[in-house]
Formats: structure tokens, sequence, C-alpha cells
């Protein structure tokens, strides 16, 4: 079987990322024909030619357009700035092409319904860069939930924390911008919002606060600049079902690196589960002699499919790019026609959905249904 053709825009932190996982999804699976690396954009010739050398690319250009007729190219990753996914997106879908694009989708909510439009009138796969729902911790969470190991789910909390803007005088850059987004509501905090939508379903109703701990930031070239959107937001909100639910995200919190907080309160039992430690989580189960009652910690092992694929012995550990690794297969396996575990432009709108309510919350201070919001 031929592999598939890729064509990759953007090559900093996540488009490296995307390349990894293209050159390792075959040999980690074995199952899936050996993706053709075909053509790399950048935004000069000379630094995607440079790229394309590393990441092993047949060709390079600094027009990422040039990507869209090329017969050989059935499927482009997206991993540029956000404000650029979608002009990208719906020209990748409109010329035909399957899309793997990382998020959130757009900063601005009628964008985002405009590229789950371009891909309903493709008919080409498209799929959000929401990796941490492939960890297969998370995937054994939602399968205790399923099966009601810790009763009804009545309440979780939700955190995100980095402190890679910690920093009062780290120089401004793009992710202050508000052509970026709201900050940490949107850049930030999907991630832990695309866990809550992979164990619990959709959001229903929301009420959030924001906050701008540095209100302006050093320019490199001397000066100061206003800072734009905010490094900090909480919202309280209720998940599909009545569920309650508690979100928050900080992007300048000291000391926390990559840190997504889940704490899953049922009636008969509790989950508590942290990226920072992302190959265990704890399990306290309300049952037999009190006195012998507690949490204990379960670590990932092949059982915990697809581990088993990376690491043949319980305790190892994946990391980061092996979570992109397993949702590149994903995506292979949802052009084939399978059934595949993603989060795509149609449930992407509904988290975007989810974020722009939001922040809608916050503008008019009052509760806000996520329902509210219309194509």
């Amino acid at each position: 079987m031929k592999g598939l053709g890729v064509g990759l825009i953007g090559t900093g932190y996540m488009g490296k990322c995307h390349a990894l996982a293209w050159n390792n999804v075959a040999s980690v699976f074995g199952d899936v024909a050996r993706p053709r690396l075909v053509t790399l954009a950048e935004v000069n010739a000379g630094l995607a030619a440079e790229k394309a050398r590393e990441l092993g690319f047949s060709r390079s250009t600094g027009n990422w357009r040039d990507l869209l007729n090329d017969p050989e190219i059935d499927v482009v990753s997206v991993t540029t700035p956000n404000a650029f996914h979608p002009e990208m997106a719906i020209a990748a879908l409109e010329a035909g092409k399957h899309v793997w694009c990382e998020k959130p989708m757009a900063p601005h909510f009628q964008d985002a319904v405009g590229m789950r439009d371009a891909a309903r009138r493709a008919g080409r796969v498209s799929a959000m860069g929401y990796n941490y729902i492939q960890n297969p911790v998370i995937r054994h969470i939602r399968r205790l939930l399923d099966e009601g190991a810790i009763g009804t789910a009545n309440h979780v909390r939700a955190e995100m924390d980095e402190d890679f803007m910690a920093d009062p005088a780290a120089p401004f850059y793009w992710k202050s911008e508000a052509s970026s987004g709201y900050g940490a509501l949107d850049d930030f905090a999907v991630h832990p919002l695309s866990l809550l939508f992979a164990l619990f379903g959709h959001v229903e109703s929301v009420v959030t606060d924001m906050v701008k701990p540095y209100a302006t930031r050093p320019l490199k070239e001397g000066g100061a600049r206003q800072v734009e959107n905010h490094d900090i937001a909480s919202t309280l909100f209720k998940l599909q079902g009545g569920i309650s639910a508690v979100l928050m995200a900080n992007r300048s919190a000291w000391g926390r690196k990559g840190r997504i907080a889940l704490q899953i309160f049922g009636s008969r039992g509790s989950i508590l589960y942290d990226q920072e430690r992302m190959n265990e989580f704890q399990l306290y189960l309300a049952d037999g002699r009190a006195e012998e009652q507690g949490f204990r910690t379960v670590l990932t092992a092949p059982h915990h499919r697809p581990y088993d694929r990376f690491v043949p012995a319980p305790g190892h550990g994946l990391g980061f790019n092996d979570l992109k690794t397993i949702e590149c297969r994903e995506l292979i396996a949802a052009i084939g026609g399978e059934k595949a575990h993603l989060i795509d432009f149609e449930d992407g709108l509904r988290m975007e959905r989810s974020v722009h309510a939001m922040a809608r919350a916050f503008n008019e201070r009052r509760w806000v249904s996520v329902s509210e919001l219309e194509d």
C-alpha cells in the first residue's frame, strides 16, 4: 500500500512534533504504510530547505500555497501560529487535502465556523492537534468512567499551569497579541478542555473571570507594549448531563512546567491525574473496610494500549511526542475510513463554541449558555 503524501507548514515546536510523528508512526505501529514526507513550507526558502533536511522532507518551499496543487500531497499538517490556521486549513481542504491542524482552530469564532464548513464541503478528514487525549492513561480513565468504577461523576476540577509567561521581564511576543486569541483561555486552556470533552462530552453553560498579571511587557528594541490578552482564566461551568465543573488556567505560574491536573469525584470514588506525571493516575474506591481505604497509584503498562507499541515493560513511560505519534496513527485510521479517536473540526467547533462562550461570559459578567453562540 502506498503511504500518504505529507505536506508540513511550519517548523516550530509543533511543526517538529508533527514531523517526528510522521517519521515514526510506521515504525511504532507496524500496521500502516510509511508516509512519504513530500514538501515542507516555512516563512522563507532558506529556512525551509534547512528544516526539510533535518526533518526528512524531499522538497521545501518558502510559499505554503505550493503544497495545494501538488498531487503527491494527500494530507497537510498546519502548525503555524493560531491566526494563520483558518486561511491555511480552508485552502488545503478546498484543494482536496486532508488536514491535521494544531489547536486552537482560530482566534475568531466565525473563522472556526468557516473551517468546519470547509471540511464538510470537502468531505476530507479534518483533525485537531489535541494529543493529550491520546494518553493511554486518559483512555483508561474513560473506560473506568464508562464502567461506573467511581459511580456517578458529580464534580470535576481541571487545572492547567505553566510558567513560560511568569517573568514580567520576558519580552512581548505574539502570544500576548489580541490577534492570537484570548490568551490562557483558548491558546492554553483548550488542552484540559479537550480532556473534559473526551471524558464527559460538551459544555452546557459557563461563567468566567480572566486576569492580566502584567499590563505591559518590554520590547526587545526598547520600550514596552500593552499586553492584549489574559494570562490567567478561571471558569465555572456545567458539563453535559449537568456535572459541576471548574477550569483554571495560568500561563504565569512559576514552578509549573506542564501541569494539567484533573480531579474527578463520583458517588463511589475519585480519580486524580496530573500531566506532569503523565504515566500514572490515582484511583480511590469507596469499598472494603474504611480503615484500609486510600488512593492507589496505577502506573502505565503494556495492557494500557497503545503503550505496548512503544515499550514492552510496565512503568517505563511515554512522552509528549509519543502521544503525537498515537494521534498520527488515529489520523491515518480516519483517512482510511476506520473509526478513530480524534477531535475533528466538527467537535473542534463545539470546543471553540465553549471557549467563546467563556469569553462572552467574562465580557458580559454573567452565566452564558453555550447554545447562545450560533454558527
